[in-house]
């Protein structure tokens, strides 16, 4: 992916509190604090622009929302959008995915998405995919015992890589699609990436995970 530089981002970001947390770590354990009110929480890794969260914290007011992204000149898009709904139960982490541990308690998150994220296809970069069990160390430790893992994507080799790569792991897998668009799947919520592939013709994966406890 591509990043246009905006040198502008930073400091909107840092003008907006409400809605962008730039000092993560220091608010573990009181996300709930935060947000003023005690629901079950779900988390993006990689949020990139922001539509599919923003989205779902309005389609899902009783549900907390947080989307992970570590380029400001991402975020602030994502920001750029949630500043038009003004939605109460979002909020951003302007952070890296592979610290989550010092973001989150264990068994804090009920609900994980990875969307659309890079597939980093040469085998040299496996460790960078997001469903690499390094990774999944990380969402086992902070996974609600009832949490689910969702994921979509465009890529086929990734797509089997995580199928494998979970399977491997120990996590069952449920609700596989191999044609999101063309499925019985109701209540899809998409990506900024998803409404561009699809519109090509691309085909959409999608699956649910969740670890036996």
């Amino acid at each position: 992916m591509r990043l246009r530089h905006k040198p502008w981002a930073k400091e909107k970001l840092t003008a907006h509190p409400e809605y962008v947390i730039t000092s993560p770590a220091q608010k573990k354990t009181s996300w709930q604090e935060i947000f003023g009110q005690e629901k079950v929480l779900f988390v993006e890794v990689g949020t990139g622009k922001g539509k599919f969260l923003t989205e779902m914290a309005e389609a899902y007011p009783e549900v907390l929302f947080i989307g992970i992204e570590k380029y400001e000149s991402v975020l602030v898009s994502a920001l750029e959008k949630a500043l038009e709904t003004k939605p109460n139960n979002l909020r951003f982490i302007l952070a890296n995915v592979a610290d989550l541990l010092d973001y989150f308690e264990e068994n804090e998150i009920h609900r994980l998405f990875i969307n659309f994220t890079d597939p980093w296809p040469k085998k040299r970069h496996a460790k960078r995919r997001l469903t690499h069990p390094s990774f999944l160390s990380l969402y086992e430790k902070v996974l609600h015992p009832e949490g689910e893992i969702h994921m979509k994507t465009d890529n086929q080799g990734l797509f089997e890589y995580s199928l494998e790569s979970l399977s491997r792991y120990g996590f069952t897998l449920k609700n596989i699609s191999l044609d999101l668009h063309r499925s019985e799947f109701e209540g899809n919520v998409m990506t900024e990436y998803e409404e561009k592939f699809s519109e090509q013709g691309a085909r959409i994966y999608r699956l649910e995970a969740f670890k036996s406890r």
